[in-house]
C-alpha cells in the first residue's frame, strides 16, 4: 500500500511516496479492513477469528467453538479444527506458516487451494492477520501432532519465532488478542450482539457446537448455541411468535455441482415476507443470485402445482412474485468454492451459476413436498390467492397515492414543504399531535425543514395488509410526502428528505406512535433506514430557570445534576409533557437547530433481532409480549429500535 504526504505541486517527487510494509497498512487505515474503529469494528475483530474456525467445521473438521471475553478487555477463540500449520512455509523458509498467516496480507488457504473446497467465509487471508494488526498483544497456540505450538505478537509483529512449548491431544487453534486502543475507540464488547451472531452462526452450520462465555467482573455469563436443524431450527425460530401456516418448516438440501444448497421456508399468517440469505456463512442482505433462484422457483412451482390441483382456474391470471411471498418466512444458504460478491461488504453474491442450482434444487425439491401434503399444500395455495385478491384493491390503492403525488402541487394539506429542492439539503419532521406541529410549522427554519403532523396513533402495519393500509390517510401523506412510493413502485432514489426525523412526546403514548413509525418504515421502507435516513429527535424533559439562566435537560439524572450544581440558588423546574407545552422559540432552540439539537439515527445493527422484535412487540401474539413487558418494565422506560 502506498499513500502520498502532503506536498505542494511544485516540490512533488519520488520522496514523497511512501511504501507500507507488512501490516502497516491496516493499523493507518484500519477502516479498509474492519469497516469501522467503533464497536462494530470491534466486533468484527472476533467475527474474523470465529468466521477461520467456521471455514474449518464447513470442511467437516471442527465440531466445537468456545469464545472467552476476559475481564483485562481480551478475548479469544478456541476451535478443535486442524490447527494452523506450523511448519516452515514453502516460500518463505525461514518462517513458520504460522507467522506467515498472522504477518502476511492475504495469506491463507482460501485462495482456490485445497484447504477449503467447500467454501469459506472471513476476509479471504486479510481477516486473521488485520485482528494481529490492530492488538496490542496476540498470542497464537496450536495443537498439532501432539504438540503444543505457540508465538507472541505486539502491534502485529512477532515477540520470537513460534516454539513448542508443551504437549497436546487433539488438534486446534487458539487465539486470544487484546485490541489496541490506541486505534479502537471502544474496548468494551456487547455480549448480546456478539451471541446473537453466534447463534445465527450455530443455525447456518447444523451439528456445530459454539460457546461465548463471558468472564468479566458484573457481566459473568455464557450461552451454547447447537441446531441439529440447521436452517429448518432457524426458520421455526423467526416465526416462534406468530400463527403458522404449515405445520412444521419444508426443509431442502441438495448438493448441486460443487454448490451446497440448503433452504428452509415456512409460511405464517401475516402479510410481510422475511427472507434472510446467506453465501458461506456471510448474510447478503442485499440478496443475490441464490434468492433470485429461490424465488424464481417458489413462484413457478406453486402456480404449477396450484393449477394442477384446480385452485387456479384457467381464467385465473398466475401469481405473482409478491402474492406468494407475503407471510413467507424463509432462510436460504449456498456454500460453494469460489464466491464471488459485490463490494467490500459482500451485502449481494454474483455468481451467476447459483441461480439454476438453487432454483433446481427448491423447485425439484417443493413440488415433492406439495404432493405427499396436498392438505398444506391447499392451505398455502389459498393464502396466495388471498394475496393476490388484495393486490388488485393494494395497486389501486397505490395508484390513487402516485395519482395524487403528480397532480396536487401542495402535496398532503398538513404538509408544510421547505422552499429548498435539493434532497440532500432537506429535512423533513414527522410531529405528533396538531398542536406540536403548529409550534413546529412556527419555529423551524423555512428554507430546509419541512413539517408533517400526524394526527393520533398511525396503523400498525405488521397486522395489515398494504391495501388497508393505504386506505390509513396518514400513511399515505407520509409515502406521499417522501416521494419514494411503495411496495413494488418503492424508488428510494426520489425521496425528496435526506433527513426524516420522528418527533414525538417523552411519554407512552409518544413512544407507541414512535414505535408504531419505525414499525412501518421497518417493513415498508427498510432501505430508507439501511441508508442512513431516519432519525429520532430527542426533546427535552425539563426547563430548568434559575434567575436569568435556562437551561434544558433530557432526563431525570441530568435534571438532579443541574439542580445540585446550582446548590441553594432558587431553581423553578417546568416538566414538559408534551411537544404542545412548549414555544416555537423553545422547539426551535431544544430540538430543531441542528447547531445545539440531538437527534438519534435509527440503524438496523442486526435485521435478524430486529425482525423478532418488531413481531413480538407488533404482532398478534400476547403472550411474548407480556412476557417482555414484565422482564423489562422496571428498568426499561422507552425501546427505540
Amino acid at each position: 500500500m502506498a499513500t502520498v504526504t502532503n506536498a505542494t505541486k511544485s516540490d512533488y517527487t519520488a520522496k514523497d511516496i511512501e511504501i507500507l510494509e507488512g501490516l502497516e497498512p491496516v493499523r493507518i487505515r484500519p477502516g479498509m479492513y474492519i469497516g469501522s474503529t467503533d464497536i462494530r469494528g470491534l466486533h468484527q475483530l472476533i467475527y474474523e477469528v470465529v468466521d477461520n474456525s467456521v471455514d474449518e467445521a464447513m470442511a467437516g473438521i471442527c465440531d466445537r467453538i468456545t469464545i472467552f471475553l476476559y475481564a483485562d478487555g481480551s478475548a479469544s477463540v478456541e476451535d478443535n479444527g486442524r490447527g494452523i500449520p506450523v511448519e516452515p512455509h514453502p516460500k518463505r523458509p525461514q518462517l513458520s506458516t504460522l507467522e506467515v498467516v498472522m504477518t502476511t496480507l492475504h495469506a491463507g488457504g482460501k485462495f482456490g487451494g485445497e484447504g477449503y473446497k467447500q467454501g469459506s467465509s472471513g476476509l479471504h487471508g486479510v481477516g486473521v492477520s488485520a485482528v494481529n494488526a490492530l492488538s496490542s498483544y496476540c498470542r497464537v497456540e496450536v495443537r498439532r501432532d501432539g504438540k503444543l505450538h505457540m508465538q507472541e505478537f505486539r502491534k502485529g509483529l512477532p515477540v520470537a519465532p513460534a516454539r513448542v512449548v508443551g504437549v497436546a491431544s487433539g488438534t486446534g487453534t487458539k487465539t486470544t488478542f487484546q485490541p489496541d486502543r490506541s486505534i479502537m475507540e471502544t474496548g468494551d464488547f456487547h455480549f448480546e450482539t456478539l451471541a446473537q451472531r453466534f447463534r445465527e452462526m450455530a443455525y447456518l452450520n447444523r451439528g456445530l457446537t459454539i460457546k461465548v462465555i463471558d468472564e468479566r467482573l458484573g457481566q459473568e455469563q455464557d450461552c451454547t448455541f447447537y441446531f441439529d436443524g440447521g436452517l429448518k431450527s432457524f426458520v421455526r425460530h423467526l416465526n416462534k411468535n406468530r400463527n403458522v401456516v404449515m405445520a412444521r418448516p419444508v426443509h431442502i438440501e441438495r448438493q448441486m455441482d460443487r454448490t451446497l444448497v440448503e433452504v428452509a421456508l415456512q409460511y405464517n399468517d401475516l402479510y410481510s415476507e422475511t427472507v434472510f440469505s446467506f453465501a458461506n456463512g456471510i448474510n447478503t442482505v442485499d440478496g443475490g443470485s441464490h434468492v433470485t433462484g429461490f424465488r424464481s422457483a417458489l413462484t413457478r412451482t406453486l402456480n404449477e402445482y396450484g393449477r394442477k390441483a384446480g385452485q387456479l382456474k384457467d381464467a385465473d391470471p398466475n401469481l405473482t412474485g409478491d402474492d406468494v411471498r407475503e407471510g413467507l418466512t424463509a432462510a436460504i444458504s449456498v456454500k460453494l468454492p469460489e464466491a464471488q460478491f459485490e463490494g467490500q461488504t459482500k451485502g449481494k453474491l454474483n455468481n451467476a451459476e447459483v441461480r439454476t442450482q438453487v432454483e433446481n434444487a427448491v423447485a425439484e425439491a417443493l413440488a415433492k413436498y406439495l404432493e405427499e401434503t396436498p392438505s398444506e399444500a391447499r392451505r398455502i395455495i389459498e393464502k396466495c390467492l388471498n394475496s393476490a385478491r388484495a393486490r388488485d384493491a393494494a395497486r389501486r390503492a397505490r395508484e390513487l397515492v402516485r395519482r395524487k403525488d403528480a397532480l396536487d402541487t401542495t402535496l398532503p394539506g398538513k404538509l408544510a414543504d421547505c422552499s429548498e429542492r435539493v434532497p440532500q439539503r432537506c429535512e423533513v419532521y414527522l410531529v405528533e399531535g396538531d398542536s406540536a406541529g403548529g409550534s413546529a410549522k412556527q419555529g423551524r427554519d423555512r428554507h430546509f425543514q419541512a413539517i408533517l403532523p400526524l394526527r393520533g396513533k398511525i396503523l400498525n402495519v405488521e397486522r395489515a395488509r398494504l391495501d388497508r393500509m393505504l386506505a390509513s390517510e396518514e400513511i399515505k401523506n407520509i409515502i406521499t410526502a417522501l416521494g419514494t412510493g411503495i411496495g413494488e413502485s418503492f424508488t428510494p432514489e426520489k425521496l425528496r428528505y435526506w433527513r426524516i426525523i420522528l418527533m414525538t412526546d417523552a411519554d407512552v403514548d409518544g413512544s407507541h406512535i414512535r414505535t408504531l413509525l419505525l414499525t412501518f418504515f421497518y417493513r415498508h421502507m427498510e432501505q430508507l433506514i439501511t441508508n442512513g435516513h431516519l432519525y429520532i429527535a430527542q426533546p427535552p424533559l425539563y426547563r430548568i430557570q434559575a434567575g436569568k439562566s435556562r437551561q434544558y435537560v433530557y432526563s431525570d439524572q441530568e435534571r438532579d445534576e443541574a439542580l445540585a450544581k446550582l446548590g441553594n440558588k432558587n431553581a423553578a423546574v417546568n416538566r414538559y409533557k408534551g411537544l404542545g407545552e412548549m414555544d416555537p422559540e423553545e422547539l426551535w432552540e431544544t430540538t430543531m437547530n441542528p447547531a445545539t439539537r440531538t437527534v438519534l439515527q435509527v440503524t438496523i445493527e442486526d435485521a435478524i433481532k430486529a425482525n423478532e422484535t418488531f413481531s413480538m412487540l407488533m404482532g398478534d401474539d400476547v403472550a411474548p409480549r407480556r412476557r417482555f413487558i414484565e422482564a423489562h418494565a422496571r428498568q426499561v422506560k422507552n425501546l427505540d429500535v
